[in-house]
């Protein structure tokens, strides 16, 4: 019989919570306003299905920023998604009338202001992120001294200022730390401040500590979109579990991935539905007696 972990924490953040809380909230109190969310709220198709048949709708552009999205949102209520805005997004947003409400990680916001801060310092910022991802964005408009770094080479080897280093919430800590300590081979006085999140950073250590566990496989349950999501898998195949699989939902299970395995994991990422991971976990549970996979409610994506 296969054994089954379950991997904890899973399921959303309170980040995520209170973004999807106050996307239904904009419902009840703008019933007769079109509602439009700049991105994706979260990053999870299924909770972006699910908002739409409250009449939220979502407009999302790969490659269009924040402040280029915008520009296709002429009335009604817009709300800036969980992964933080930027100011020069703000002001636009309310030049055109619209009702702006703000769905930005506290998390994300903590960052953003020591960026400001140590801007207004006079210093130069080195950012540890993902190029296009819209928490990087962010933090990345607000100054042409604001350095986006995604790996090593990106490094700037020549800056004068003092120097702040940071990172966006959802890198790897592992990442983070090993381009921490590159940076400071260059400027070994520069003030650092690691701003991985917590739900990111205890979710990637349980990732992490299965090590060790005989566990065959792992499969990951989050979004394409997902940065968090994706950097679990990658922590897990760094601590040489043998396969590794992001799948958006049940459907994602194939037969010959587990053929031969005798322990599975499950991890899902901070914006992952718990529904979702669920259904994963009970079919992998009752894989030897499984007749046809379960059916996927988008609407309890948010209850």
């Amino acid at each position: 019989m296969m054994k089954v972990i379950k991997v904890s924490p899973r399921g959303y953040c309170k980040g995520v919570v209170r973004a999807i809380s106050i996307a239904k909230q904009s419902c009840i109190d703008y019933p007769d306003k079109p509602i439009t969310v700049l991105g994706m709220l979260v990053h999870n198709e299924y909770v972006k299905k699910a908002l739409a048949l409250k009449g939220i709708h979502t407009i999302e552009d790969a490659n269009k920023n924040r402040l280029e999205l915008l520009d296709e949102i002429h009335e009604g209520v817009v709300i800036f998604t969980a992964h933080g805005i930027s100011d020069e997004v703000k002001k636009k947003a309310e030049e055109k009338g619209l009702i702006c409400i703000d769905a930005s990680c506290p998390d994300v916001v903590k960052t953003q202001n020591l960026v400001r801060m140590h801007l207004q310092n006079g210093e130069e910022v080195l950012y540890i992120g993902k190029k296009h991802h819209p928490e990087a964005e962010a933090v990345c408009t607000l100054s042409p001294h604001v350095h986006l770094i995604t790996n090593m080479t990106e490094i700037p080897k020549k800056l004068k200022k003092p120097i702040f280093v940071t990172n966006q919430t959802t890198m790897s800590i592992f990442d983070v730390e090993k381009i921490f300590q590159e940076i400071r081979l260059y400027y070994p006085h520069a003030h650092f401040s690691e701003e991985i999140c917590n739900a990111t950073r205890i979710r990637q250590q349980a990732v992490a500590n299965l090590k060790g566990k005989g566990v065959d496989l792992l499969y990951v349950v989050g979004d394409q979109h997902s940065n968090n999501s994706k950097r679990l898998a990658q922590i897990a195949l760094e601590q040489g579990i043998p396969k590794v699989y992001r799948i958006d939902d049940v459907t994602g299970i194939r037969k010959e991935d587990l053929e031969g395995c005798q322990c599975v994991a499950v991890t899902s990422g901070a914006s992952t539905p718990t529904y979702l991971t669920n259904q994963v976990i009970q079919v992998l549970e009752n894989w030897e007696h499984r007749t046809s996979l379960p059916t996927i409610q988008v609407e309890h994506m948010i209850d």
